[in-house]
């Protein structure tokens, strides 16, 4: 059976999970709004929301009176938690609105989490063999829904995509300080902007990963032995301290022996992306399009200015080269053994087997 993410409207398609749904949901910020997938758990004692998503998007946090932990249910304090804001946002799942009341958690694989009090609440009816969801209540009839309902179903990778978008992307994030000639030195926004239709924003592959993925924008071939160079169709402007490194993907690395060159982008720079993919191995390969190609890194680094000077400061190094750091250690090592050590072990001899008493003896 296939699963599915919902966009819900008066009644909506559900995947195929005994406990669990994800919705289409609209949060009107403070500043601004944000769509993004939720899930309806009924294992969920709370209703919650990620912090990340409530700081990005301008919904105001309250501080709560008594900060708790969430527990898991082997009695274990959950990584979500402590618990110490909540916040109450417009929500909207297609016709059906609401002000909503959420606990402000720490959500590293989602962002919404609508649990038991969400469903007591407005007590909707599920239909699990058609995997449908109605909004039939006294209450949602009379208060909630604006507008007559039509369902939409969302394949689920399609959901979870957007939904990395919105997490790890600048596309709808806060936008940083500006002045009339663009960003100030203040902004940490990460800026993306498509030069095309055919190119998609780079994404996260997971919460935690370092690098966001660059997908090809045409299809490309990287001959044996050679190198191509791959557009992305995506711009970027960088915070002015930091540099984008591009790196290659591992698996086409392993797989393939695909490696990346010339993979630096400054903050300044604002053409198009382009990877220059190495192809190391003994066979050509087929670059497609939206394939993931790369990963893009972003970097802090020292911006400070060189200074020009007559003398530089000495050093234990000084102007030695090549293996000067394995010389110097054997000097250091040498430095800190008493002499009579050096002359006992470094000038004696093992006697060979031919060797004659009076050897031995002058060895021994």
């Amino acid at each position: 059976m296939e699963n599915y993410y919902a966009a819900l409207n008066y009644t909506e398609t559900l995947d195929n999970d005994k406990d669990q749904i994800r919705v289409k949901i609209q949060l009107h910020g403070e500043k601004e709004s944000v769509t993004i997938n939720a899930m309806i758990n009924s294992g969920a004692t709370e209703d919650f929301i990620d912090r990340e998503v409530c700081s990005k998007h301008g919904i105001k946090m309250i501080k709560a009176k008594n900060p708790r932990e969430i527990y898991l249910a082997d009695g274990k304090p959950s990584a979500i938690g402590p618990v110490t804001h909540m916040t109450q946002v417009p929500m909207d799942i297609s016709s059906h609105r609401e002000l909503a009341t959420f606990q402000v958690a720490n959500l590293y694989n989602h962002e919404v989490i609508l649990g038991m009090p969400w469903l007591r609440e407005h007590n909707p009816t599920i239909d699990w063999n058609d995997k449908r969801i109605t909004f039939n209540s006294e209450r949602c009839t009379t208060w909630c829904l604006k507008s007559s309902p039509v369902a939409y179903a969302v394949p689920e990778d399609k959901a979870l995509k957007q939904n990395l978008i919105t997490r790890f992307s600048k596309v709808q994030a806060k936008k940083g300080p500006t002045t009339k000639n663009g960003p100030t030195a203040n902004d940490r926004s990460v800026r993306v902007k498509k030069l095309s239709a055919e190119a998609s924003v780079p994404m996260k592959g997971t919460a935690r990963a370092a690098g966001h993925n660059l997908y090809a924008k045409e299809g490309t071939d990287g001959p044996a032995r050679g190198q191509a160079i791959v557009g992305t169709g995506i711009a970027i402007g960088l915070p002015h301290d930091t540099y984008g490194r591009i790196a290659p993907r591992s698996s086409l690395a392993v797989k393939h022996r695909l490696m990346t060159n010339a993979g630096l982008i400054d903050s300044d720079y604002r053409g198009e992306v382009k990877v220059v993919l190495a192809n190391l191995g003994d066979q050509p390969y087929r670059v497609k399009k939206g394939e993931q190609i790369a990963q893009l890194i972003i970097e802090k680094f020292d911006n400070r200015e060189l200074q020009e000077v007559t003398p530089l400061d000495d050093s234990q190094r000084g102007d030695q080269g090549f293996r000067s750091s394995d010389t110097t250690m054997d000097q250091r090592v040498r430095a800190r053994r008493p002499k009579h050590i050096w002359k006992s072990t470094r000038y004696r001899q093992q006697p060979s087997g031919n060797s004659t008493e009076e050897e031995r003896q002058q060895a021994s």
